[in-house]
């Protein structure tokens, strides 16, 4: 029994001691780009595609994909002078070259061919210059539906992590919008709804996976609660509040910056760990502590409670950044309604699955070897909290 109780605190450690690595490792998302791209369709198999590109990148990415170094250097010069737009008006056979290469619309299986139909522009979004291209897509119409493609920004450009192209679209029989990314470049408009819910299922789990930060605030949460119902109780609180925002976010009700936003997730992960490090404080002598208080609401002893409301206030801004990473910040988002909520199941299928994994573990370790479960948390939340502090500074700076 000895030796299965070491092993159980080994994998705990090596758990937290890996996630607690990666994300020193890197910031909590890494450089990331979302482009927009609104499609609409004529009877006349004329399809025009607004698209919206994050400035700088495009400057790069297209300058080194055709070779124009003049681009380059005329572009990065503009950058937040509000002149962009000289540049990609000189340069636009040079960007719709590089929009040909990586993003297309077909109709029945056969190319669109494209054009620039409108001078290129440049504004702020998302609190950074983009490029606007309007390009026209002339397509033979036939039997078959609206195929479209898209590998802007991709990774082995070097340049991001993680690119997600919002596409909305209005092709007459049907309007919509999807996401594509590294994992789904290409989208059908005869593709059925459930395999585009599907896709929404696995967005989720895997943005969850891969925003360290999440994950950290889960790892937290877990180690911060002494019964089951604790644990799952703060999961889903965490989940109604982020879905909650989703919502609002979609409607247009709220729409902070990701200069605030991103600061308070990274703090919000903080305040968790000390939370935790303040409660193994208070046990140092008395390992069960909080199960001899008394219950009130929900079962929950009043620390407990608080915590609960804490974390549903804290799975609010959370939600923000969840939806900030799917550019759900305008009213046209409203149709990604029920996308948005599997979204969501993958987010919580995953944290269920992270909490029935690890919990389970830390009560084993609790009950045969209390002291040492204690201090295990301690090690992690003490990282944990240093960790987000130090996003927290760097996010607050803008250099995170």
């Amino acid at each position: 029994m000895h030796r299965l109780i070491h092993r159980v605190a080994i994998a705990l450690a090596v758990v937290g001691i890996g996630v607690v690595a990666s994300a020193s490792a890197a910031s909590a998302h890494g450089f990331t780009s979302t482009a927009y791209v609104d499609l609409t369709a004529s009877g006349d198999g004329t399809v025009v595609a607004e698209l919206d590109l994050e400035y700088d990148l495009l400057v790069v990415s297209a300058a080194e994909n055709e070779n124009d170094d003049d681009f380059f250097q005329e572009g990065m010069g503009l950058f937040e002078t509000g002149d962009e737009a000289t540049a990609l008006r000189a340069h636009s056979d040079t960007v719709l070259a590089y929009i040909d290469d990586h993003f297309g619309v077909a109709a029945s299986g056969a190319a669109c061919a494209s054009r620039l139909v409108q001078e290129p522009s440049a504004h702020i979004r998302d609190e950074v210059p983009y490029a606007t291209f309007v390009v026209s897509y002339d397509c033979e119409v036939g039997d078959g539906g609206y195929e479209m493609h898209s590998t802007l920004f991709p990774d082995d450009e070097g340049y991001v992590t993680d690119a997600k192209t919002i596409v909305s679209y209005d092709f007459g029989e049907g309007e919509g919008s999807v996401v594509l990314d590294s994992a789904h470049t290409s989208w059908s408009s005869d593709q059925p709804f459930w395999e585009r819910l599907g896709e929404f299922f696995l967005l989720g789990a895997e943005h969850l996976l891969g925003g360290i930060d999440h994950i950290l605030f889960l790892l937290v949460l877990i180690v911060g609660s002494w019964r089951l119902r604790e644990v799952v109780l703060a999961a889903t609180s965490f989940t109604v509040a982020h879905s909650l925002t989703f919502l609002l976010a979609a409607l247009g009700v709220v729409d902070l910056p990701a200069s605030i936003v991103e600061p308070v997730i990274a703090l919000s992960i903080a305040v968790v760990a000390g939370w935790y490090l303040w409660g193994a404080w208070r046990r140092r002598s008395e390992p069960s502590l909080d199960l001899e208080e008394k219950r009130g609401f929900l079962g929950l002893t009043r620390p407990a409670l608080l915590r609960l409301i804490v974390v549903f206030a804290f799975g609010l801004i959370h939600g923000l950044g969840f939806a900030g990473a799917l550019g759900i910040d305008e009213p046209w988002s409203w149709t990604l309604l029920a996308s948005l909520l599997v979204f969501n199941v993958g987010i919580e299928a995953v944290q269920l699955t992270i909490i029935a994994i690890v919990f389970p573990l830390l009560m084993l370790l609790r009950r045969r070897r209390p002291r040492l479960a204690l201090w295990l948390g301690v090690v992690l939340a003490a990282a944990v909290a240093a960790i987000s502090l130090v996003w927290f500074v760097q996010r607050l700076l803008g250099v995170g």
